[in-house]
């Protein structure tokens, strides 16, 4: 599910300077969005999923047309308010300015659409994932709500929001979370300038509620903990191209491999180093994946700094 989509932007430049004329070396238009991106994921390594997506005016019927000619199975819902575009300029070596837009509001009414749209999408799948920064007056508690509609029915949940949203959701135990390092300590309410930090404030999102948390670390890695205890684990990339996505590939890969264990983590690792060689915000497939650069760690350097 993803209420707040758009229209992504990526251009590529030699280096970006205020105040200056510069020359793109490319460009490319993607299909946006945290869960957007999960599915699209999915859909490049033969998981099928649903992408749930509220659109609206042109930009919206664009973006629900790109995902159509990926061969993705969309859902999409009309709404009153236009779908957002984003822009991304990336420099060599993986260096990315994003400007992101906030998207349109979305109604009550139009709010109650997408939920019984995907809650009518549920009953065949084994998962439900809500992702992304939630539209303007769209109400804190949104992901939490998605949570407690469905652990009745035994249908897992899992959450990749931020903010509010997400303190508010880890309250309502979802059975995965995925916060990024800046994410983790805004919830949390500390800094996270370790591997110990990391995985204390991922323990107090747990005693909060959250039933495992999947922190994504960048560069530094990734970070599992769960009831099965604490993995770490990462996979170098030695020249990256774009991070833009890279995320949402790790959860997107954590869930296909079964989302526990050393292995959902480990081609959870693999799925996001493959897409950060990968250009603007496309989704890696099974050819780009490599598991050899993947290393785990079931007893990690607790003291290790985290650096970027």
């Amino acid at each position: 599910m993803t209420l707040n989509p758009s229209l992504d932007r990526t251009i590529e430049v030699d280096v970006l300077t205020r105040s200056a004329v510069i020359r793109a070396r490319s460009a490319r238009l993607d299909p946006g969005g945290k869960g957007v991106n999960v599915s699209r994921a999915l859909l490049a390594n033969g998981v099928a999923s649903t992408a749930v997506v509220a659109v609206g005016g042109s930009d919206g019927d664009q973006l629900r047309r790109l995902l159509e000619t990926e061969g993705m199975r969309v859902h999409a819902v009309q709404v009153a308010g236009r779908t957002r575009s984003n822009v991304t300029i990336v420099e060599p070596g993986g260096v990315v300015t994003k400007l992101n837009e906030p998207g349109g509001p979305l109604s009550p009414a139009e709010l109650d659409e997408v939920g019984a749209v995907v809650a009518a999408e549920a009953g065949a799948a084994s998962w439900v994932v809500g992702c992304g920064s939630l539209p303007p007056d769209v109400p804190e508690t949104t992901y939490a709500e998605m949570c407690r509609r469905f652990a009745p029915d035994g249908i897992r949940v899992a959450v990749d929001t931020s903010g509010p949203a997400l303190r508010a959701a880890v309250t309502a135990a979802p059975d995965l979370i995925k916060p990024n390092r800046e994410e983790l300590a805004e919830a949390a309410g500390g800094p996270v300038d370790t591997v110990a930090d990391a995985v204390e404030a991922a323990g107090e999102l747990r005693a909060r509620g959250a039933r495992a948390v999947l922190v994504s670390l960048g560069a530094e890695g990734a970070v599992l903990v769960d009831d099965d205890g604490v993995l770490t684990g990462e996979a170098p990339v030695a020249r990256p191209r774009s991070t833009v996505g890279a995320g949402d590939a790790l959860l997107a890969g954590f869930l296909a491999a079964g989302a526990r264990g050393s292995r959902a983590l480990a081609e959870a690792l693999a799925w996001g180093a493959a897409a950060v060689r990968m250009p603007a915000s496309r989704m890696p497939g099974a050819a780009d994946v490599r598991r050899d650069i993947v290393r785990i760690h079931p007893r990690p350097d607790l003291a290790r700094p985290l650096l970027t």
